[in-house]
């Protein structure tokens, strides 16, 4: 029950910001939940034999976001992130051992590529013309995906998936795409009929084939993101990458998903964008 009523919260509490919201709300919503788990991040790596200051992976952080503000050219956001990347290295080279240092800085870089930088996509997608019906899209394929595969894989899992996660199963994988796909078709197909009684708030701009697709492509993504973040945690010798979240674990555990989704979303609609060839 626990687990249950904190999804639920957590699910209004999106819903609301994507729909209600403003886009400095969105952005300082995601921005605070990169940084929670770019912390949870950095104690896994700590925890692994790192020594990651928190100043760098807090202020690293905040910095990536700071390219999603209007005034702020995104151009900068690549030299921005190999400064960062210098300084921590030269940190490390001040420090003992010495053979640490190339791995923490490398450590240390990849977590804003993996933590932060994945969420900076959430606003930037959202200030699309059709971008909330869209992240809406983004959110539901990762939910359902990420419920389907844990009742369904826990009633009827027999075969196990990898030994990075051993409670996964390929049947609990089959039924994560399936359920991305029926509540992605769902939400375009709940915004055609919106939109054929005008109302256009869940409409989307693509054939329903095409949102099939994207579906497939996200829930694949997500599922992804799961596992690598399984590895991350056992890499650490740790469970759960925090306790923040009731019956949930930490905010790297349930955003995991997400992390690599929607940077896989980001580039499908670069790519559509790109070769003419219309906008999701």
């Amino acid at each position: 029950m626990k687990r249950i009523l904190t999804a639920l919260f957590l699910i209004l509490i999106v819903v609301a910001l994507i729909f209600r919201g403003q886009p400095w709300m969105l952005t300082l919503a995601s921005a605070l939940i990169a940084e929670l788990a770019a912390y949870e991040y950095l104690r896994l790596a700590n925890t692994s034999g790192a020594r990651i200051p928190v100043w760098w992976m807090i202020f690293g952080t905040a910095l990536v976001f700071l390219f999603t503000l209007p005034n702020f050219p995104n151009e900068a956001e690549l030299p921005a992130l190999s400064a960062m990347a210098l300084l921590l290295l030269a940190w490390s080279g001040f420090r003992e051992p010495l053979e640490r240092v190339l791995a923490d800085a490398a450590i240390g870089l990849f977590g804003l590529i993996y933590v932060a930088y994945p969420l900076t996509l959430i606003p930037m997608i959202w200030k699309r013309a059709d971008g909330q019906p869209l992240l809406l899209f983004l959110m539901v394929c990762v939910w359902s995906g990420d419920i389907a595969a844990l009742y369904i894989g826990r009633r009827w899992g027999r075969h196990k998936l990898t030994r990075l996660s051993p409670n996964k199963t390929w049947e609990g994988t089959i039924a994560s795409l399936a359920g991305s796909l029926i509540a992605g078709l769902a939400v375009v197909l709940a915004g055609e009929l919106l939109s054929a009684h005008g109302n256009t708030v869940l409409h989307i701009l693509e054939p329903v084939w095409e949102s099939a697709l994207l579906a497939i492509v996200i829930n694949a993504a997500a599922q992804l993101g799961d596992l690598l973040e399984s590895a991350i945690k056992r890499g650490a010798g740790v469970k759960d990458s925090g306790t923040i979240l009731p019956g949930h674990g930490g905010i790297l555990d349930r955003i995991d998903a997400l992390l690599l989704a929607a940077p896989v979303l980001w580039c499908v609609l670069l790519l559509k964008d790109a070769v003419s060839l219309g906008r999701f």
